[in-house]
């Protein structure tokens, strides 16, 4: 469960001050796709900074399942970050010289897995987003929307309890947007994670099960999508 209570966060640009998120409040149950929708400058990014650990509130709660992470110590949330938070951004972030496998594998090795456990896990997640032939190609040698796949699986390997995803269709075609919101559908549903998008595409915020809609800092009311019975 996350839960944000009047959440503010500031910033100085020059003589400016500019409010980036004011008072939000917002309630996520565990396994839930929800959508933030907004155009840029809007402050969906700086929320998803503040609910990932990233940014820390100028006033108001940030609690995820229970521990108010706004009030955290910085050891506290890097572990926090580490084990519960996955991230998927917009350019991918891949790593150019590592392979796919790789790629995906580097957080599990970061958090002291062993070498049996990384090969145990790496070849479920490709075939997961169906890339396990492409698990020895390099970066450079796949395409975007097999890139993002990548960055879908790297996100997933620490079993987070929430991913945050920034504009994951932002840098890539309409047909391979809807591949990755589709992919990233079906594992929310399948491993039940939670999952917070931020994106400026209405056909993305399609695929959540949530949406709301953010301008000047603020969140409007929720949009529930109705599920099949």
């Amino acid at each position: 469960m996350i839960e944000l209570d009047a959440v503010t966060k500031t910033y100085t640009l020059g003589q400016q001050r500019i409010k980036a998120v004011d008072k939000v409040s917002l309630t996520v149950k565990p396994g839930e796709f929800v959508a933030i929708m907004g155009k840029s400058g809007c402050g969906k990014t700086t929320l998803l900074s503040l609910i990932g650990g990233l940014d820390r509130p100028d006033s108001g709660t940030i609690s995820v399942n229970g521990e108010e992470i706004s009030q955290m110590a910085d050891a506290d949330l890097t572990r926090y970050r580490r084990d519960q938070v996955g991230i998927i951004f917009q350019f991918f972030n891949l790593i150019p010289i590592l392979t796919v496998a790789e790629n995906v594998a580097l957080p599990y090795s970061l958090q002291g897995k062993s070498e049996r456990e990384i090969q145990a896990r790496v070849p479920e997640l490709l075939s997961d987003v169906g890339l396990v032939e492409r698990q020895t190609h390099y970066p450079h040698e796949i395409s975007g929307g097999e890139m993002q796949r990548v960055a879908i699986a790297r996100a997933l390997i620490n079993q987070p309890q929430l991913v945050l995803a920034d504009e994951p269709t932002g840098n890539l075609d309409s047909r391979t947007g809807h591949q990755v919101m589709e992919t990233m559908a079906r594992l929310s549903e399948q491993h039940r994670t939670t999952f917070v998008l931020a994106t400026h595409s209405s056909e993305a915020a399609s695929y959540a099960t949530k949406t709301l809609h953010m301008r000047d800092g603020t969140l409007s009311p929720e949009k529930a999508v109705p599920q099949e019975t």
